[in-house]
């Protein structure tokens, strides 16, 4: 490796600096130097073999990279340099791949014990809402009481406004799966988990390749794991991370530069092109924003419109997760 490779890459300059007779990386290291080194193997390889429409097969800890932030330095003579940047889009696997390292290395707080099925999970959600027309932007603050297996009735809100969401009925259910029980079911391998998403149709219905997956069923997919993403602030450990690799391997999948979140931090966005929506509408959730560099997770960006006609309006909404818990009764504070 050169001294500008070094320069450029410090992910790979403190891979070569481990001593190879130093102890083995622990789980966590080896996802943050996974996470890092996608974003410098973008940079790095430009011959890549993709299968039609799902898996990237290259080798190592490099295998999830596309594209990405390239910094080219010039220099013009040993007295002077002068550097120009280059700036490719970053894929999307790349950036959830990172979002799941940075998840396992800042993992939210798990409960001593699972929540029980007569307690509720509160969420406070901060939502920034622009007339598109005017201009006008309002802030919302959405407190959610939700039953944990929704047994009881739930106090949910929207853009402000709440209401009393009754129990489900005898043999209902909700989708994606938002109970302890149901969630520690999940596969936390991401292949697994997609796979264990998938609704079988049949005894002959064996869901036990990627490769077999329909365009109807991976959008089906996403929807699952968006709606885990973002209606599900508590998982057991190592499903979050999970997901967010899971999401990667869906087609469809893309990055969107420049976006801004309701904090006004600009970062890099995640979407996806659903292909059993009309063109041009975005899959569930919308636009997933993460920070650039770190992938951390920053909010969503979506929209949504009010009333009919000549007279409807559109709105784009930028929100974050301000905080959740988890309480024994609706509407009570944390």
């Amino acid at each position: 490796m050169t001294d500008t490779d070094r320069e450029l890459d410090p992910a790979l300059r403190e891979l070569s600096d481990w001593a190879g007779d130093a102890p083995p990386l622990s789980p966590a290291a080896r996802h943050r130097m996974r996470g890092r080194l996608l974003a410098v193997a973008d940079g790095r390889r430009r011959r890549l073999w993709q299968r039609p429409g799902l898996r990237i097969a290259a080798s190592g800890l490099v295998t999830a990279a596309l594209t990405a932030t390239v910094l080219v330095v010039v220099r013009d003579d040993p007295g002077t340099s002068t550097a120009r940047q280059t700036v490719r889009p970053v894929s999307a696997r790349t950036v959830l791949a990172g979002a799941a390292a940075y998840e396992r290395e800042h993992p939210r707080a798990v409960p001593t014990t699972p929540p029980r099925d007569d307690q509720f999970v509160y969420t406070k959600e901060i939502i920034k809402e622009t007339d598109r027309k005017t201009g006008r932007t309002v802030t919302h603050v959405d407190e959610n009481w939700r039953s944990v297996d929704g047994s009881q009735r739930s106090w949910v809100m929207e853009v402000g406004k709440g209401w009393w969401a009754p129990p489900l009925k005898k043999n209902e259910s909700v989708w994606p799966p938002q109970d302890w029980t149901r969630l520690e079911k999940l596969p936390t391998d991401p292949e697994k988990l997609i796979l264990s998403l998938l609704h079988k149709t049949g005894p002959n219905d064996r869901n036990d390749s990627l490769d077999e997956i329909t365009e109807q069923e991976w959008s089906e997919i996403h929807f699952s794991l968006a709606g885990l993403l973002k209606l599900v602030p508590v998982m057991p450990e190592g499903l979050r991370p999970a997901a967010f690799e899971a999401l990667g391997m869906v087609p469809g999948v893309k990055t969107v530069q420049d976006q801004k979140d309701a904090k006004g931090r600009t970062g890099v966005a995640v979407t996806y092109d659903d292909p059993t929506l009309p063109k041009g509408v975005s899959g569930y959730g919308g636009y997933f924003i993460f920070d650039p560099k770190t992938y951390e997770f920053l909010g969503f960006r979506d929209g949504r419109t009010s009333g009919d006609g000549p007279g409807m309006k559109k709105y784009t909404q930028l929100s974050y997760l301000d905080g959740w818990a988890i309480t024994d009764r609706a509407k009570q504070r944390p």
